[in-house]
Protein backbone atom coordinates (compact mmCIF):
# COMPACT_ATOMS: atom_id res chain seq x y z
CA UNK A 1 0.00 0.00 0.00
CA UNK A 2 1.51 3.28 -1.47
CA UNK A 3 0.69 6.25 2.02
CA UNK A 4 0.63 9.84 0.66
CA UNK A 5 3.79 11.90 1.44
CA UNK A 6 3.53 14.87 3.80
CA UNK A 7 4.91 17.87 3.08
CA UNK A 8 8.15 19.06 5.00
CA UNK A 9 7.68 21.31 8.01
CA UNK A 10 8.76 24.57 7.28
CA UNK A 11 11.79 25.23 9.91
CA UNK A 12 11.22 26.29 13.20
CA UNK A 13 13.20 29.21 14.74
CA UNK A 14 15.39 27.58 17.66
CA UNK A 15 13.67 29.59 20.56
CA UNK A 16 10.08 28.84 19.09
CA UNK A 17 11.10 25.13 19.39
CA UNK A 18 9.65 22.73 21.82
CA UNK A 19 12.09 21.86 25.14
CA UNK A 20 12.30 18.27 23.23
CA UNK A 21 13.25 19.82 19.75
CA UNK A 22 15.40 22.32 21.86
CA UNK A 23 17.79 20.04 23.44
CA UNK A 24 21.26 19.71 21.53
CA UNK A 25 22.11 16.50 20.45
CA UNK A 26 21.02 13.33 19.99
CA UNK A 27 20.90 10.09 22.28
CA UNK A 28 23.75 8.73 19.95
CA UNK A 29 25.71 11.76 20.81
CA UNK A 30 25.73 10.48 24.52
CA UNK A 31 29.44 10.29 26.10
CA UNK A 32 31.20 12.34 22.56
CA UNK A 33 31.81 15.46 24.73
CA UNK A 34 32.10 14.65 27.84
CA UNK A 35 33.58 11.09 28.85
CA UNK A 36 31.52 9.49 32.11
CA UNK A 37 33.31 7.93 34.68
CA UNK A 38 32.90 3.63 34.56
CA UNK A 39 29.48 2.03 35.10
CA UNK A 40 29.04 0.07 38.67
CA UNK A 41 30.77 -3.05 37.49
CA UNK A 42 34.19 -1.33 37.06
CA UNK A 43 34.17 -0.51 40.77
CA UNK A 44 32.88 2.99 40.93
CA UNK A 45 28.88 3.43 42.65
CA UNK A 46 26.92 3.61 39.68
CA UNK A 47 25.04 7.06 39.98
CA UNK A 48 21.84 5.61 38.92
CA UNK A 49 21.62 3.29 41.17
CA UNK A 50 18.62 2.87 43.29
CA UNK A 51 20.12 2.38 47.37
CA UNK A 52 17.12 0.26 49.51
CA UNK A 53 15.13 2.63 51.82
CA UNK A 54 16.95 3.37 55.35
CA UNK A 55 16.22 1.39 58.39
CA UNK A 56 16.49 2.66 61.48
CA UNK A 57 16.35 6.89 62.69
CA UNK A 58 20.12 7.28 62.81
CA UNK A 59 20.83 5.94 59.09
CA UNK A 60 17.90 8.70 58.10
CA UNK A 61 19.18 11.42 59.92
CA UNK A 62 22.68 10.74 58.23
CA UNK A 63 21.14 10.52 54.65
CA UNK A 64 18.66 13.35 55.12
CA UNK A 65 21.78 15.59 56.20
CA UNK A 66 23.19 16.91 52.93
CA UNK A 67 19.45 18.28 52.53
CA UNK A 68 19.03 19.48 55.57
CA UNK A 69 22.61 21.09 55.02
CA UNK A 70 21.61 22.38 51.70
CA UNK A 71 18.20 23.65 53.15
CA UNK A 72 20.00 25.85 56.08
CA UNK A 73 22.95 26.58 54.02
CA UNK A 74 19.86 28.42 51.77
CA UNK A 75 18.46 29.64 54.99
CA UNK A 76 21.72 31.64 55.81
CA UNK A 77 21.71 35.15 57.68
CA UNK A 78 19.76 36.83 54.44
CA UNK A 79 16.97 34.73 54.10
CA UNK A 80 16.33 35.14 57.59
CA UNK A 81 16.81 39.11 57.98
CA UNK A 82 15.14 39.43 54.25
CA UNK A 83 12.27 37.38 55.53
CA UNK A 84 11.72 39.58 58.41
CA UNK A 85 11.98 42.74 56.60
CA UNK A 86 9.94 41.20 54.01
CA UNK A 87 6.80 40.52 56.86
CA UNK A 88 7.75 43.69 58.69
CA UNK A 89 7.20 46.34 56.33
CA UNK A 90 4.84 44.30 53.85
CA UNK A 91 2.94 42.07 56.71
CA UNK A 92 1.14 38.18 54.95
CA UNK A 93 0.89 39.91 51.60
CA UNK A 94 4.09 38.80 50.14
CA UNK A 95 3.30 34.84 51.52
CA UNK A 96 2.51 33.73 47.92
CA UNK A 97 6.15 34.35 46.72
CA UNK A 98 7.13 31.67 49.17
CA UNK A 99 4.36 28.87 47.80
CA UNK A 100 5.32 30.00 44.66
CA UNK A 101 8.81 29.15 45.17
CA UNK A 102 7.96 25.43 46.43
CA UNK A 103 8.09 23.88 42.81
CA UNK A 104 10.74 26.08 41.54
CA UNK A 105 13.40 24.58 44.24
CA UNK A 106 12.46 21.39 44.04
CA UNK A 107 12.75 21.48 40.25
CA UNK A 108 16.46 23.31 40.64
CA UNK A 109 17.63 21.36 43.41
CA UNK A 110 16.98 18.28 41.41
CA UNK A 111 18.33 19.28 38.18
CA UNK A 112 21.77 20.57 39.82
CA UNK A 113 22.23 17.86 42.71
CA UNK A 114 21.99 15.36 38.74
CA UNK A 115 23.90 17.80 36.67
CA UNK A 116 26.74 17.14 39.78
CA UNK A 117 25.83 13.12 40.07
CA UNK A 118 25.73 12.46 36.92
CA UNK A 119 28.99 14.68 35.55
CA UNK A 120 31.27 14.23 38.59
CA UNK A 121 31.93 17.94 37.39
CA UNK A 122 31.27 21.42 38.33
CA UNK A 123 28.65 23.48 36.47
CA UNK A 124 31.64 25.92 35.65
CA UNK A 125 33.68 23.40 34.49
CA UNK A 126 31.21 21.53 32.33
CA UNK A 127 30.16 24.69 30.98
CA UNK A 128 33.94 25.78 30.26
CA UNK A 129 34.47 21.66 28.67
CA UNK A 130 31.20 21.98 26.76
CA UNK A 131 30.95 25.72 25.53
CA UNK A 132 34.09 27.49 26.24
CA UNK A 133 36.24 29.62 28.60
CA UNK A 134 34.26 32.95 27.47
CA UNK A 135 30.76 31.25 28.45
CA UNK A 136 32.32 29.83 31.94
CA UNK A 137 33.99 33.06 32.52
CA UNK A 138 30.60 34.85 31.95
CA UNK A 139 29.03 32.47 34.83
CA UNK A 140 32.09 32.78 37.49
CA UNK A 141 31.51 36.21 37.15
CA UNK A 142 27.97 36.69 38.13
CA UNK A 143 29.03 33.55 41.03
CA UNK A 144 32.09 36.00 42.20
CA UNK A 145 29.81 39.31 42.18
CA UNK A 146 27.00 37.71 44.11
CA UNK A 147 28.80 35.37 46.27
CA UNK A 148 31.25 38.44 47.27
CA UNK A 149 28.30 40.18 48.53
CA UNK A 150 26.36 37.47 50.39
CA UNK A 151 29.70 37.14 52.65
CA UNK A 152 30.16 40.03 53.16
CA UNK A 153 26.91 40.72 54.54
CA UNK A 154 26.77 37.14 55.87
CA UNK A 155 29.86 37.89 57.86
CA UNK A 156 28.36 40.81 59.31
CA UNK A 157 24.92 38.93 60.51
CA UNK A 158 27.20 36.65 62.39
CA UNK A 159 29.23 39.18 63.95
CA UNK A 160 26.11 41.58 64.58
CA UNK A 161 24.26 38.39 66.32
CA UNK A 162 27.31 37.69 68.83
CA UNK A 163 27.00 41.40 69.93
CA UNK A 164 23.58 40.83 71.19
CA UNK A 165 24.54 37.50 73.22
CA UNK A 166 27.85 38.65 74.46
CA UNK A 167 26.74 42.32 74.50
CA UNK A 168 30.15 43.62 72.80
CA UNK A 169 30.67 45.79 69.37
CA UNK A 170 30.31 43.70 66.20
CA UNK A 171 33.32 44.45 65.29
CA UNK A 172 35.31 42.72 67.99
CA UNK A 173 34.24 39.38 66.76
CA UNK A 174 34.52 39.63 62.67
CA UNK A 175 38.77 38.26 63.07
CA UNK A 176 37.24 35.48 65.10
CA UNK A 177 34.78 34.34 63.06
CA UNK A 178 36.50 34.98 59.69
CA UNK A 179 38.91 32.60 61.45
CA UNK A 180 36.93 29.67 62.39
CA UNK A 181 35.44 29.56 58.31
CA UNK A 182 38.54 29.27 56.93
CA UNK A 183 40.18 26.48 59.48
CA UNK A 184 36.92 24.99 58.68
CA UNK A 185 37.88 25.12 55.04
CA UNK A 186 41.30 24.53 55.18
CA UNK A 187 42.59 21.82 57.71
CA UNK A 188 38.89 19.90 58.71
CA UNK A 189 37.47 17.17 57.23
CA UNK A 190 34.37 18.03 54.86
CA UNK A 191 32.35 14.63 55.83
CA UNK A 192 32.63 15.38 59.39
CA UNK A 193 31.35 18.62 58.56
CA UNK A 194 28.50 18.01 56.88
CA UNK A 195 27.22 16.15 60.10
CA UNK A 196 27.71 18.57 61.79
CA UNK A 197 26.37 21.38 60.32
CA UNK A 198 23.05 19.78 60.06
CA UNK A 199 23.03 19.77 64.28
CA UNK A 200 24.24 23.87 64.09
CA UNK A 201 21.17 24.12 61.43
CA UNK A 202 18.31 23.07 64.09
CA UNK A 203 17.70 26.28 66.18
CA UNK A 204 16.32 28.16 63.01
CA UNK A 205 13.24 25.57 63.96
CA UNK A 206 12.62 28.24 66.71
CA UNK A 207 10.65 29.90 64.26
CA UNK A 208 8.11 27.17 63.38
CA UNK A 209 7.24 27.44 66.92
CA UNK A 210 7.50 31.08 67.41
CA UNK A 211 4.66 31.05 64.37
CA UNK A 212 2.52 29.08 66.33
CA UNK A 213 2.81 30.56 69.58
CA UNK A 214 2.50 34.27 68.12
CA UNK A 215 -1.42 33.35 67.37
CA UNK A 216 -1.20 35.23 63.84
CA UNK A 217 -4.18 35.70 61.61
CA UNK A 218 -5.33 32.92 59.79
CA UNK A 219 -7.53 34.18 57.19
CA UNK A 220 -4.59 36.57 56.20
CA UNK A 221 -2.09 33.73 56.04
CA UNK A 222 -4.35 32.09 53.64
CA UNK A 223 -5.21 35.18 51.52
CA UNK A 224 -1.83 36.45 51.12
CA UNK A 225 -0.69 32.38 50.52
CA UNK A 226 -3.22 32.02 47.99
CA UNK A 227 -4.47 35.75 46.56
CA UNK A 228 -1.47 37.62 45.16
CA UNK A 229 -1.96 41.27 46.54
CA UNK A 230 0.10 43.18 43.69
CA UNK A 231 1.45 46.87 44.28
CA UNK A 232 3.22 48.96 41.26
CA UNK A 233 5.54 50.18 43.50
CA UNK A 234 9.45 49.62 43.32
CA UNK A 235 9.59 48.63 47.41
CA UNK A 236 7.05 45.88 46.36
CA UNK A 237 9.09 45.09 43.49
CA UNK A 238 12.00 44.94 45.59
CA UNK A 239 11.02 42.39 48.14
CA UNK A 240 10.21 40.10 45.56
CA UNK A 241 13.22 39.74 44.34
CA UNK A 242 14.60 39.43 47.59
CA UNK A 243 12.67 36.69 48.44
CA UNK A 244 13.39 35.25 45.18
CA UNK A 245 16.85 35.66 45.42
CA UNK A 246 17.18 34.73 49.30
CA UNK A 247 15.81 31.58 48.16
CA UNK A 248 16.59 30.97 45.06
CA UNK A 249 20.82 31.94 45.65
CA UNK A 250 22.78 30.94 42.84
CA UNK A 251 26.15 30.04 45.56
CA UNK A 252 23.32 27.13 46.60
CA UNK A 253 22.74 25.97 43.03
CA UNK A 254 26.69 25.71 41.94
CA UNK A 255 27.27 24.25 45.29
CA UNK A 256 25.06 21.38 44.92
CA UNK A 257 26.91 20.71 41.47
CA UNK A 258 30.09 20.65 43.10
CA UNK A 259 29.18 18.73 46.07
CA UNK A 260 27.70 15.83 44.38
CA UNK A 261 30.62 15.73 42.38
CA UNK A 262 32.78 15.41 45.57
CA UNK A 263 30.35 12.90 47.29
CA UNK A 264 30.65 11.00 43.90
CA UNK A 265 34.54 11.42 43.72
CA UNK A 266 35.22 9.60 47.35
CA UNK A 267 32.71 6.83 46.82
CA UNK A 268 29.68 8.28 48.52
CA UNK A 269 26.42 7.63 47.82
CA UNK A 270 23.53 10.31 46.84
CA UNK A 271 20.21 9.72 47.60
CA UNK A 272 17.49 11.31 45.19
CA UNK A 273 15.18 12.49 48.76
CA UNK A 274 18.00 14.73 49.47
CA UNK A 275 16.92 17.80 47.46
CA UNK A 276 13.06 17.06 48.63
CA UNK A 277 14.92 17.76 52.27
CA UNK A 278 16.66 20.71 51.50
CA UNK A 279 13.39 22.29 49.61
CA UNK A 280 11.01 21.66 52.74
CA UNK A 281 13.20 22.87 55.21
CA UNK A 282 13.68 26.13 53.54
CA UNK A 283 10.38 26.86 52.59
CA UNK A 284 9.09 25.87 55.94
CA UNK A 285 11.68 28.09 57.24
CA UNK A 286 11.24 30.79 55.29
CA UNK A 287 7.50 30.60 55.38
CA UNK A 288 7.79 30.70 59.59
CA UNK A 289 10.08 33.83 59.77
CA UNK A 290 7.51 35.86 57.16
CA UNK A 291 4.68 34.93 59.54
CA UNK A 292 6.37 35.92 62.74
CA UNK A 293 7.91 39.38 61.19
CA UNK A 294 4.00 39.89 59.65
CA UNK A 295 2.40 39.14 63.47
CA UNK A 296 4.88 40.76 65.36
CA UNK A 297 6.71 43.70 63.46
CA UNK A 298 4.16 44.89 61.03
CA UNK A 299 2.03 47.02 62.87
CA UNK A 300 4.83 49.21 64.11
CA UNK A 301 7.21 48.87 60.68
CA UNK A 302 4.28 49.60 58.12
CA UNK A 303 4.87 52.77 56.95
CA UNK A 304 9.40 52.52 57.38
CA UNK A 305 11.80 51.43 54.64
CA UNK A 306 14.00 48.26 55.15
CA UNK A 307 17.27 50.09 55.76
CA UNK A 308 15.28 51.43 59.44
CA UNK A 309 15.35 48.15 60.44
CA UNK A 310 18.24 46.99 62.68
CA UNK A 311 19.19 43.65 63.95
CA UNK A 312 18.20 44.06 68.03
CA UNK A 313 14.58 44.98 66.08
CA UNK A 314 14.44 41.68 64.02
CA UNK A 315 15.32 40.00 67.26
CA UNK A 316 12.71 41.19 69.23
CA UNK A 317 10.20 39.30 67.06
CA UNK A 318 10.71 36.32 68.61
CA UNK A 319 10.33 37.78 72.37
CA UNK A 320 6.12 37.93 72.36
CA UNK A 321 6.14 34.39 71.70
CA UNK A 322 9.20 32.88 72.78
CA UNK A 323 9.47 35.25 75.45
CA UNK A 324 12.96 36.89 77.21
CA UNK A 325 14.87 34.30 75.24
CA UNK A 326 13.49 35.33 72.20
CA UNK A 327 16.19 37.87 71.24
CA UNK A 328 19.22 35.26 72.26
CA UNK A 329 17.68 32.12 70.69
CA UNK A 330 17.36 34.60 67.01
CA UNK A 331 20.94 35.60 67.78
CA UNK A 332 21.83 31.91 68.00
CA UNK A 333 19.90 30.79 65.26
CA UNK A 334 21.63 33.84 62.91
CA UNK A 335 24.98 32.24 63.91
CA UNK A 336 24.27 28.50 63.42
CA UNK A 337 22.45 29.70 59.86
CA UNK A 338 26.10 32.17 59.25
CA UNK A 339 28.39 29.23 60.00
CA UNK A 340 26.43 26.70 58.23
CA UNK A 341 26.42 28.94 54.94
CA UNK A 342 29.92 30.97 55.19
CA UNK A 343 31.91 28.00 54.22
CA UNK A 344 29.30 27.36 51.91
CA UNK A 345 29.50 30.34 50.18
CA UNK A 346 33.23 30.53 50.49
CA UNK A 347 33.85 27.25 48.76
CA UNK A 348 31.39 27.71 46.16
CA UNK A 349 32.92 30.87 44.96
CA UNK A 350 36.19 29.07 45.15
CA UNK A 351 34.77 26.01 42.97
CA UNK A 352 33.65 28.20 40.28
CA UNK A 353 37.12 30.33 39.67
CA UNK A 354 38.75 27.34 39.70
CA UNK A 355 37.23 25.30 37.71
CA UNK A 356 36.82 28.56 35.08
CA UNK A 357 40.58 28.36 35.00
CA UNK A 358 41.01 24.72 35.20
CA UNK A 359 42.72 23.82 38.12
CA UNK A 360 42.37 21.32 40.35
CA UNK A 361 40.16 21.59 43.52
CA UNK A 362 37.81 20.52 45.74
CA UNK A 363 37.00 20.20 49.56
CA UNK A 364 38.28 16.26 49.39
CA UNK A 365 41.80 17.78 47.71
CA UNK A 366 44.62 18.13 49.95
CA UNK A 367 45.97 21.17 50.20
CA UNK A 368 48.90 20.93 49.01
CA UNK A 369 47.84 19.01 46.22
CA UNK A 370 45.40 21.87 44.90
CA UNK A 371 47.62 25.09 46.19
CA UNK A 372 45.32 27.49 43.77
CA UNK A 373 42.04 26.70 45.28
CA UNK A 374 43.26 26.69 49.02
CA UNK A 375 44.95 30.32 48.49
CA UNK A 376 41.88 31.49 46.54
CA UNK A 377 39.81 30.41 50.15
CA UNK A 378 42.25 32.55 52.46
CA UNK A 379 41.97 35.39 49.80
CA UNK A 380 37.92 35.18 50.08
CA UNK A 381 37.84 35.04 53.61
CA UNK A 382 40.30 38.26 53.98
CA UNK A 383 38.74 40.32 51.72
CA UNK A 384 35.24 39.57 53.23
CA UNK A 385 36.72 40.28 56.51
CA UNK A 386 38.27 42.88 55.22
CA UNK A 387 34.97 44.87 54.51
CA UNK A 388 33.45 44.30 57.10
CA UNK A 389 35.13 47.21 59.15
CA UNK A 390 32.97 49.30 56.23
CA UNK A 391 30.39 51.07 58.34
CA UNK A 392 27.64 49.83 56.84
CA UNK A 393 24.13 48.91 58.17
CA UNK A 394 23.66 45.34 58.31
CA UNK A 395 20.51 44.70 57.83
CA UNK A 396 20.47 46.68 54.37
CA UNK A 397 23.74 45.03 53.55
CA UNK A 398 21.58 41.61 53.83
CA UNK A 399 18.44 42.75 52.07
CA UNK A 400 20.25 44.36 49.41
CA UNK A 401 22.34 41.67 49.03
CA UNK A 402 19.33 39.44 48.32
CA UNK A 403 17.83 42.00 46.00
CA UNK A 404 21.13 41.93 43.62
CA UNK A 405 20.79 37.74 44.24
CA UNK A 406 17.35 38.22 42.45
CA UNK A 407 18.67 39.86 39.75
CA UNK A 408 21.58 37.42 39.06
CA UNK A 409 19.87 34.27 39.97
CA UNK A 410 18.67 34.30 36.13
CA UNK A 411 21.73 34.28 34.14
CA UNK A 412 22.65 31.01 36.37
CA UNK A 413 19.03 29.59 36.00
CA UNK A 414 19.79 29.84 31.82
CA UNK A 415 23.11 28.39 32.28
CA UNK A 416 21.76 24.81 34.42
CA UNK A 417 18.70 25.02 32.15
CA UNK A 418 20.59 24.55 28.74
CA UNK A 419 23.55 22.37 29.98
CA UNK A 420 21.06 19.99 31.64
CA UNK A 421 19.35 19.30 28.60
CA UNK A 422 22.28 18.98 26.26
CA UNK A 423 22.83 15.00 25.45
CA UNK A 424 25.95 15.14 24.69
CA UNK A 425 26.88 15.86 28.48
CA UNK A 426 23.87 14.40 30.52
CA UNK A 427 22.91 10.67 30.95
CA UNK A 428 19.48 12.06 31.20
CA UNK A 429 17.11 15.16 30.37
CA UNK A 430 15.15 17.34 32.59
CA UNK A 431 11.67 16.48 32.38
CA UNK A 432 9.26 18.80 30.47
CA UNK A 433 8.04 19.78 34.06
CA UNK A 434 11.61 20.51 35.15
CA UNK A 435 12.05 22.51 32.46
CA UNK A 436 8.36 24.90 32.54
CA UNK A 437 9.42 25.48 36.25
CA UNK A 438 13.15 26.90 35.88
CA UNK A 439 12.31 28.62 32.77
CA UNK A 440 9.17 29.97 35.02
CA UNK A 441 11.30 30.93 37.38
CA UNK A 442 13.85 33.05 35.22
CA UNK A 443 11.16 33.92 33.14
CA UNK A 444 9.37 35.65 36.62
CA UNK A 445 12.96 37.03 38.20
CA UNK A 446 13.59 38.54 34.38
CA UNK A 447 10.01 40.48 34.84
CA UNK A 448 10.14 41.65 37.96
CA UNK A 449 13.49 42.95 37.97
CA UNK A 450 12.51 44.95 34.37
CA UNK A 451 9.73 46.23 36.45
CA UNK A 452 11.67 47.34 39.60
CA UNK A 453 14.09 49.22 37.15
CA UNK A 454 10.85 50.88 35.44
CA UNK A 455 9.53 52.12 38.46
CA UNK A 456 13.15 53.56 40.01
CA UNK A 457 13.54 55.44 36.57
CA UNK A 458 9.69 56.50 37.00
CA UNK A 459 10.28 57.28 40.39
Amino acid sequence: MNFPKFPKLPNIPRLLRLPEQARRGTAADRGKVLVWPPPAGAGVPNPMTVTPPPKDGWTIFRRAAPGLVTGAADVDPSLVISATVVGAVFGYSLLWVVALCVPFLLAVFAVSGRIGSETRRGLVELLRTSYGRSVAIACVAVIVIINMAMLVADLMAVTDALSIVLDQRRIFFVAAVAFAVWYILIFSDYVKITHALAFLSLPLFVYVLAMVLSKPDIDQIVVGTFIPRLHATADYTQAVLALFGSLLTPYVLVWQTSSRRDQRASGQEVHGSEHHTGAFVTTVLCFSIVVVAAAVLHPAMSTRLAGDLTTRQAAEALAPSIGPLGPILFALGIIGAGMVALPILTASLCYGVSEAMGWRYGLSEHPWEAKSFYVLISVCVFCAAALNFVHINPVSALYWSMVLAGVLTVPILGFILVLSNDRRVMRTVNTRWQNFCIGAAAGGLTTVGLLMMWWKLRG
